[in-house]
């Protein structure tokens, strides 16, 4: 097991774009660390790059406390585990979970008990003399699971491994990840664009954009207080609800239509002048619905209901906008009724011109 640590490292690509933007990273040994953010961050190009398959431009990267900067993939005593799982389509299940330990010219029937032993743990047992191809998608992803764990890594690489499983499988596999982690104990990283796989999976997230961290947390933290509008927007199964308007006489407005500010940023907030713009932000889960007027609620006509289970996701036009409220399934509103939200002003957020958190409080913390 090791840490990771990253000292304003740079990959660059010929035309000067960066894959990864001047960034120092502290991954904490034993910790499960998510790497999220849309296609293009940058989040799978500093994964490669902490293998090794990815040269550095500029800047240090050491695991554990060596300088591994220059050294080769093989070298870095790292497994990886990709989408596509990169299993050898000819060989057994057994010689794929081998092979990392015949590389390292591991004697036979060593690599092969470890091999029998991992595929145990990993409930493979009876398929070891199976090939790829007469493997399901679950059993592909445990097969190349047990050959990054067979070669005893410091550290995992996980390059979206769940993205080719159905949804079921997903929930499944992503709970086994979990307890595998737990069990072994081995720093891992994992890059995914879902944040539902972060969020469930991860002691802590970066949250990527153009080749930079946007915000560095818990999923708590990075659900409940996002550091910027970007990263309202991206986390959380349905997006946080922002609504741009200004401040006056010490309330949000948007319109003719008034909010309370929220609690965490009241105080910076009324002392700022009438007419500074700004943006209120509030999750969809944090606002509550009724049929009746409210002070304080945005009244507006049901748009569209979208059933999530056991709740329900009830889009309310606002203005030239939509406001969403996750509610309970027996609450389902008609199509064109007038209904009232309230946003929760102790869950509801405020952001500045630039699109930064607003808070009496320090900031969240953020990355380089």
């Amino acid at each position: 097991m090791a840490s990771i640590r990253t000292v304003k490292l740079t990959k660059e690509y010929p035309g000067g774009v960066k894959g990864v933007d001047d960034l120092t990273l502290d991954i904490v040994d034993g910790e499960f660390f998510a790497l999220l953010g849309p296609s293009g961050s940058g989040k799978t190009t500093l994964l490669r790059t902490i293998a090794g398959l990815e040269s550095v431009t500029a800047g240090q990267l050491f695991i554990g406390s060596r300088d591994v900067t220059q050294l080769d993939p093989g070298r870095r005593n790292v497994a990886m585990v990709f989408q596509d799982y990169a299993l050898f389509p000819h060989m057994s299940t057994a010689d794929n979970i081998a092979y990392p330990l015949k590389v390292k010219k591991v004697h036979k029937a060593q690599r092969y008990a470890t091999a029998e032993e991992t595929a145990d743990a990993l409930s493979l047992q009876g398929l070891l003399g199976r090939r790829p191809s007469q493997l399901s998608g679950g059993q592909q992803q445990r097969v190349a699971l047990a050959r990054a764990v067979a070669s005893n890594p410091d550290v995992f690489l996980f390059d979206e491994p769940l993205s080719n499983l159905d949804a079921r499988l997903r929930l499944e596999a992503r709970t086994f990840l979990k307890q595998l982690q737990r069990r072994l104990g081995v720093t891992t990283v994992f890059v995914t664009h879902d944040q539902a796989e972060a969020l469930a999976l991860a002691d802590r997230i970066a949250i990527m954009d153009k080749g930079r961290i946007q915000q560095l947390g818990t999923p708590r933290d990075v659900f409940r207080a996002p550091a910027n509008t970007f990263v309202a927007a991206f986390i959380g199964s349905v997006p946080m609800t922002l609504i741009p308007g200004t401040l006056a006489g010490g309330r949000f407005a948007f319109g003719e239509e008034r909010l309370e500010l929220p609690d965490e940023a009241a105080t910076t907030a009324a002392a700022m002048p009438d007419g500074t713009a700004v943006t209120y932000g509030a999750r969809p889960e944090y606002i509550s619905m009724s049929s009746d007027s409210r002070p304080g609620a945005i009244a507006g006509p049901v748009q569209v209901v979208e059933h999530l289970g056991a709740s329900l996701l009830v889009s309310v036009a606002f203005g030239d906008q939509l406001v969403q409220a996750v509610v309970d399934e027996d609450h389902e509103p008609e199509i064109g009724a007038t209904v009232y939200l309230l946003p929760n002003p102790r869950r509801a957020l405020l952001f500045d011109a630039e699109g930064t958190r607003m808070a009496d409080d320090a900031p969240a913390e953020a990355g380089g």
